[in-house]
């Protein structure tokens, strides 16, 4: 099997690959199956991981691929993670490790979160990580991911 996975600036992931029929696949906690292992989808493991062993966000309070509404397009946000009265805290977007994390993506990430409502929004690409509190519309820049909320 190749795999061969670039290093993330994560920590490291206990990553369950196989190879199957359909391609190189790697288990995902949260959909509890194993789906096929892009390099944004490396990033999207890493960073559920590292909330989950770092951050202390409940694996059942993490969805992945939340389909939604913009303007009457379906939408789908990388990462949602929940609190625990149901209200979106943080919302990611994950890119590939050879995707930049600029305007383009912080448009994307601001467009969805105008309807998600979350707290937090976060860019990854695996490399470079860009994370921002949301009040009354305003970005403010964070120096790391934060701590989930007790």
């Amino acid at each position: 099997m190749n795999t061969a996975l670039p290093n993330l600036a994560f920590p490291p992931i206990e990553a369950r690959i196989v190879e199957e029929s359909r391609g190189v696949m790697i288990f995902d906690a949260v959909r509890s199956r194993y789906v096929r292992l892009t390099p944004e989808e490396w990033v999207r493991q890493h960073l559920i991981g590292f909330l989950i062993s770092h951050r202390g966000v409940p694996l059942s309070l993490v969805a992945v691929e939340k389909g939604f509404d913009v303007s009457g397009q379906s939408k789908r946000a990388d990462v949602v993670v929940y609190r625990r009265d149901g209200r979106p805290w943080l919302l990611a977007e994950c890119k590939a490790p050879g995707v930049a994390i600029g305007d383009a993506a912080l448009r994307q990430v601001a467009r969805y979160a105008r309807v998600i409502h979350a707290d937090v929004l976060a860019l990854t690409n695996g490399l470079r990580h860009e994370a921002f509190a949301v009040a009354s519309g305003a970005l403010t820049p964070l120096e790391d991911l934060p701590a989930y909320p007790a």
